[in-house]
């Protein structure tokens, strides 16, 4: 069975995905601390603008406004019973956008991490783990999502426990991680690591990759230490670094530099290209057009990343096996963009 997302793949060598959800959100009126997704039922309208924006900067793909809509998420607002309708209409406003379109829009069901430490180490059991993502997927496959879109998952446990879940909801998938720390993600995995991994799955999702991170050089380096797969690669990363400025984050990738990396990162061998944290409209419509009017180019040599997007964040990206030990046993969250 053939699915919207393979199919597009199949007529085009490269997509162009959205942008940053939490940035634009914030630019809206979003308070810290608050959940985003109760603006799928509040905030309709302001939703609408979300999606339409990377839609009408030329992306082909774009994600749902439910990164942090599963219960384990949710139940830090007291609204864990909700996180199969808040799914579900985050991802009605998306099929709505994309079908007045005019031509073939994904709408990708973005799915988060739970927030919590997998077992042994946690108490987040593998079936636990499946069930919260479970019941978010039924919620986006309701609503009308194309494919799920597991992002800025840090642990192999819980990716495993979330194509499971895909599986239950006979959903195509798509995943990335986010690789921020010595070319790791907090949890220690590589590239290389992830591409093995993925390898073994059962359900294999339709792409992988990464987003998020730390800035667009380091994600280049990430997308080039995937190395051989059968599966279309995804790069998303954030416009530059963030710095805190009046109260606000900030990121100073300009469009120029973000088109840029797009052209690099499809040279690296990434299909599936977007921005995470800090990527707007205007970074995309810039990217667009790179990619449209640039030639595919030789992959870049990390002397070339570094001079033309700014140095790395770490002398290694884990994959030649000189990357520093880290603690593993720490906790965090993050929201999208």
């Amino acid at each position: 069975m053939t699915d919207a997302l393979t199919d597009l793949l199949k007529t085009r060598d490269w997509l162009l995905t959205d942008g940053a959800t939490g940035t634009t959100l914030f630019n809206m009126g979003l308070e810290s601390g608050d959940s985003p997704e109760f603006w799928n039922d509040t905030r309709v309208d302001d939703i609408r603008a979300l999606y339409r924006g990377p839609v009408e900067a030329g992306s082909d793909l774009f994600l749902t406004n439910t990164f942090g809509g599963n219960a384990a998420r949710l139940k830090l607002h007291g609204a864990q019973a909700r996180a199969r309708e808040l799914s579900r209409k985050g991802a009605e406003i998306g099929r709505e956008v994309a079908d007045a379109a005019g031509r073939p829009v994904i709408v990708a069901g973005s799915m988060g991490p739970t927030g919590e430490i997998m077992a042994p180490m946690g108490p987040l059991t593998h079936d636990l783990a499946v069930e919260i993502f479970h019941e978010q997927a039924e919620g986006l496959k309701e609503g009308g999502a194309d494919v799920l879109w597991v992002e800025t998952i840090s642990s192999p446990e819980e990716l495993r426990a979330a194509g499971e879940a895909a599986h239950l909801a006979g959903m195509p998938w798509c995943v990335t991680m986010s690789f921020d720390t010595a070319g790791r993600t907090m949890m220690g995995t590589t590239s290389a690591e992830m591409t093995r991994i993925v390898g073994k799955l059962a359900h294999k999702p339709v792409a992988y990759g990464a987003n998020c991170g730390v800035g667009a050089s380091d994600l280049i380096r990430t997308v080039l230490g995937f190395g051989e797969t059968d599966r279309p690669l995804i790069a998303k990363g954030n416009a530059g670094i963030p710095k805190f400025h009046d109260g606000h984050i900030h990121y100073n990738g300009t469009p120029e530099l973000m088109a840029e990396y797009a052209v690099m990162a499809r040279n690296a061998g990434a299909t599936i290209i977007g921005g995470c944290c800090g990527t707007t409209p205007d970074h995309l419509q810039k990217m667009r057009a790179a990619l449209d009017e640039t030639p595919k180019g030789p992959a870049p040599t990390l002397d070339h990343v570094a001079e033309r997007l700014g140095g790395f964040s770490s002398g290694s990206d884990g994959t030649d096996g000189n990357a520093p030990t880290r603690d593993r046993t720490g906790s965090r969250r993050r929201a999208r963009g």
